[in-house]
């Protein structure tokens, strides 16, 4: 089977996305699976190549992929920006940067719906910066739904012994509970089982968690689970959904990381995240699940401390470019609306 192309973004030129690319496409494991194809910046990545201390020469591609059989010792580049050293200055994010690291991101989601790249793999970004260049968007996964004109996507963070999916995601704790609603938990139910069918495993087996300790206790600690979670959990079983719960978090972690179940439903960022990486702190994986496209991420920021110091763990982007490539080798997406650039038709 011919090797899939992968669409990586650099990510912030001021932060350790560049040199942890350089890294992990150093590594012959990663082209052994697949083409991997940089969008980003000549200068940046050719002194990420130096920071990372590794042996790659950069060859620049415009409006091409990478070669059925890459060369090695070669880094494929997608030339979208011509950034001065001082729009790149390490752990000092720019508007300039944010406009790049935002358009290297839109052209990686045009080459997924297009079908030239058969997924795409992204480095951290600095959502201040981005704003700051007037792209308006919290985050890879709000920018992608509008990219794809998707409605509905899941968070999933994931690892060889545990991935858990999110109901909510960047929100105060205080707004938690009144977003917890019967649509947002089945339709994450949904999703992660349309997912994990897709591109991980057949039949797979759902915890759903509950919202407060107990589970409620009976309604003495809140009933978001008897009025809510339970009965989103229910109209997912009558559709054929193997979910179970709600479940007390502060249990049923212990029998998800060893292999009891294969997602876990959380109802809020950390619920899920802290377990996540207390197991896969250097290697888990961010999946945008939803979109017509494959996307995974590092499950880390621009650590701007280590940037340029050559000392910033390559593990997530490994897992990330190599998780990529297994769910590109599952086949093709399905059909796409066209591609947007910025929120517009492209």
């Amino acid at each position: 089977m011919e090797k899939p192309v992968i669409a990586v973004t650099m990510g912030d030129p001021s932060g350790i996305g560049p040199e942890i690319v350089a890294a992990a496409l150093a590594d012959p494991a990663i082209v052994s699976v697949s083409r991997p194809l940089v969008l980003g910046d000549r200068g940046a990545m050719e002194r990420a190549i130096a920071v990372a201390g590794v042996s790659l020469a950069v060859e620049t591609l415009q409006g091409g992929v990478p070669p059925v059989e890459p060369r090695p010792g070669v880094l494929y580049l997608h030339e979208l920006s011509s950034l001065r050293a001082d729009d790149m200055a390490y752990g000092r994010p720019t508007a300039a940067g944010g406009d790049a690291s935002f358009r290297y991101i839109c052209r990686a989601a045009q080459l997924c719906l297009s079908g030239s790249a058969r997924a795409m793999a992204t480095a951290p970004i600095n959502k201040e910066s981005m704003n700051g260049a007037g792209h308006h968007f919290p985050g890879h996964t709000e920018l992608l739904a509008e990219l794809t004109g998707t409605r509905e996507v899941v968070m999933m963070l994931a690892g060889d012994r545990l991935r858990v999916t999110l109901v909510t995601i960047h929100e105060a704790l205080s707004r938690v509970p009144s977003l917890v609603s019967f649509e947002r938990v089945l339709s994450t139910i949904r999703i992660t089982h349309d997912s994990l069918c897709r591109w991980f495993c057949k039949a797979p087996r759902l915890a759903v968690l509950a919202l407060n300790p107990h589970c409620g206790e009976g309604g003495l600690f809140g009933s978001e689970e008897s009025l809510v979670i339970a009965p989103a959990i229910a109209a997912a079983r009558a559709a054929g959904i193997d979910a179970t719960g709600p479940l007390s978090a502060d249990t049923l972690f212990h029998f998800a990381a060893a292999g009891g179940y294969d997602a876990v439903v959380c109802m809020y960022h950390d619920q899920g995240l802290i377990p996540l990486k207390l197991l896969h702190f250097d290697d888990g994986v961010n999946v945008t699940l939803g979109l017509p496209i494959i996307r995974t991420s590092v499950d880390h920021g621009t650590a701007y401390d280590l940037a340029g110091t050559g000392r910033a763990c390559t593990g997530s982007m490994k897992a990330a470019l190599l998780m990529a490539a297994q769910m590109a080798q599952k086949g093709c997406a399905r059909s796409v609306p066209a591609a947007r650039e910025g929120g517009k038709e492209a």
